[in-house]
């Protein structure tokens, strides 16, 4: 008879758990697509293959990208250099990646720490902290722009000729646009995440800095990083006010082949 009681206390405690789970899932997919507004959200992650704290915000990340389906979520991942010298260096890693995080960190009272999201450029996270930046991304998402973005990219040779076009009220600010390779998968070898394969999404390869013109549209032209594949990597661009640091518009757009653009 004991033993038959804690049977079932055991399957009704596991049933209440999955239905716990199913439906705390269930509020965060409702919280994201019950959105009215036509905001949208940029969500840079601050992260490193050489810190222990980092894969879960990384998975977060991931799965926040997933549940936004067509949705103006922009999620970008920067993978920092501070951590190389602690026993393993990140192949993704870019001094100028850090650099951004401690511009960052001169707009907010917060240490330079990982893994960092910054939302929008106005608001800063523990990286893994899904219950507030799930509400931060809701209440942005509901939000309506005074500005808005749109991205276009052709890639020429070993370049890509980008073009844009902001409308609505003018705005100070730069462009900033993101070169991003959408999956990747380490093997670790070395530091605090020794033996474990991670998986890593929306990968900031590379990153530039433009001023926008008088006329809010115009043209530049990157050279393209190494590796560079017009099916596994897209454009993500943003305007960003320089001394704020909050980002007023954002737009993204894959790059056709060129043989496509013919």
């Amino acid at each position: 008879m004991i033993k038959l009681s804690v049977i079932c206390a055991a399957v009704v405690l596991l049933m209440t758990s999955a239905a716990y789970v199913n439906h705390h899932h269930f509020n965060k997919r409702k919280a994201m697509d019950s959105n009215s507004g036509q905001g949208f959200a940029v969500l840079e992650l601050f992260t490193s293959e050489g810190c222990s704290s980092c894969p879960p915000a990384d998975e977060l990340l991931e799965r926040i990208q997933k549940d936004a389906g067509n949705k103006p979520v922009y999620v970008l991942a920067y993978h920092v250099d501070y951590w190389n010298r602690l026993g393993w260096k990140d192949v993704f890693s870019n001094p100028d990646f850090s650099k951004r995080q401690y511009w960052y960190n001169s707009k907010f009272t917060s240490q330079v720490y990982t893994p960092q999201l910054i939302l929008n450029g106005k608001t800063e996270f523990v990286g893994s902290d899904e219950e507030q930046i799930r509400n931060t991304l809701t209440a942005a998402l509901n939000g309506k722009p005074i500005t808005t973005l749109s991205l276009q990219g052709h890639q020429v040779g070993k370049n890509l000729n980008i073009t844009y076009l902001s409308e609505g009220q003018p705005v100070q600010g730069k462009l900033i646009v993101a070169m991003v390779q959408k999956h990747a998968v380490s093997i670790i070898k070395a530091g605090e995440n020794k033996g474990r394969t991670l998986t890593h999404a929306q990968i900031v390869k590379q990153f530039s800095t433009f001023s926008l013109s008088p006329e809010r549209k115009g043209s530049e032209t990157v050279v393209l990083p190494a590796g560079f594949d017009t099916q596994k990597w897209e454009l993500i661009g943003f305007i960003q006010n320089p001394d704020t640091g909050e980002i007023l518009a954002a737009a993204k757009t894959s790059v056709p082949s060129p043989s496509a653009s013919l």
